[in-house]
């Protein structure tokens, strides 16, 4: 059956789920929906500096992975950070002026968030990176093959990452989060698919997306064992030090792989690659109820609008006013 007709035009977006609410993000501008424990929607839409570094270096290749990525983790936590603050917000009720009390409690979230990915980001290096290299070391002795030893050390930083998704899987505000996730999934593969956003639509499309973060990870982990094999067995100190070095690197070039796959993902070598993201994206994602599409569809409304690629914004059915707050990045 062929598509209706849409209004949205392709553009390059990426989305983030957050609590209780999904970002999504465009070419120039990118905005962050929540939905406020009081029912009504909380927006906030922040434009991107057009002079930023990747925009600099956006003909370097690899570079402008490895900068790509480090943007986008503080776009993430400036997301994370609204979501939380609209959340706690809520929790200490509606302000005297009848706002949702977001600003106030931002500022008081904001060190905390903050504080807490990048000490998230210092774990997940030694977490993914450096332990499996000390428990690789106590096999060592009988693995005389440089490259099986960084074959083992791999699948060993596989398993503590599927196994560190699966546990944090289990705590119900994190399934919530997967439950957005997958609703900015299928909103953006309602969006490819040339569909109407609407909750009933977007609702019948796939969870997994070939562009997700949760594949670029596994990427990640699948392309460090090639990365390490190649710097061989040194000393355990250099070897400490180059997983932690080479981190930006393979992030570089794990963004170059994902883009180049996920542009050529209709023939069958790149669907072969894609697969374990897809497959992996199992764990990150859950099905979404409709009031959790709705919050993907006006974000994904908003950036469309930004971008001039959407004529007109769709009334959203919510039992209290949309919190506009638009400012620069």
């Amino acid at each position: 059956m062929t598509a209706e007709p849409s209004n949205e035009l392709r553009i390059a977006y990426g989305g983030q789920a957050v609590l209780e609410g999904v970002m999504m993000r465009g070419r120039r501008s990118l905005a962050i929906v929540v939905r406020h424990p009081l029912g009504q929607i909380a927006l906030r839409t922040l434009a991107l500096d057009p002079r930023r570094l990747s925009q600099r270096v956006r003909r370097v290749p690899v570079v402008r992975g490895a900068v790509g990525v480090w943007e986008m983790l503080v776009i993430g936590m400036k997301a994370l950070n609204f979501s939380a603050s609209v959340q706690l917000a809520g929790a200490e009720g509606p302000a005297a002026n009848g706002s949702d009390g977001s600003d106030a409690a931002e500022r008081g979230t904001s060190g905390f968030v903050t504080g807490s990915v990048l000490l998230g980001l210092v774990l997940g290096v030694g977490l993914f990176f450096v332990l499996p290299l000390f428990l690789t070391s106590y096999t060592d002795t009988a693995i005389t093959s440089d490259v099986l030893s960084n074959i083992v050390e791999g699948l060993i930083r596989l398993a503590l990452f599927l196994a560190y998704l699966w546990l944090i899987g289990l705590l119900p505000d994190i399934r919530r989060v997967w439950m957005y996730h997958g609703a900015e999934h299928k909103t953006i593969n309602a969006l490819e698919a040339g569909e109407q956003l609407t909750v009933a639509k977007v609702q019948r499309h796939s969870l997994a997306h070939p562009r997700c973060g949760t594949g670029f990870l596994v990427l990640l982990v699948l392309l460090s064992i090639v990365v390490f094999a190649l710097a061989g067995r040194p000393p355990m100190v250099w070897r400490v030090l180059s997983r932690v070095a080479l981190v930006p690197l393979i992030a570089g070039v794990g963004f170059e792989l994902m883009m180049f796959l996920a542009r050529h993902r209709r023939r069958w070598p790149a669907r072969l690659a894609l697969q374990p993201g897809l497959v992996v994206q199992r764990l990150t994602t859950r099905q979404p109820t409709d009031d959790q599409v709705e919050v993907a569809i006006v974000a994904m409304d908003r950036v469309l609008a930004l971008e001039n690629q959407l004529v007109e914004l769709r009334p959203v059915a919510v039992p209290a006013t949309v919190v506009a707050d638009d400012r620069p990045a």
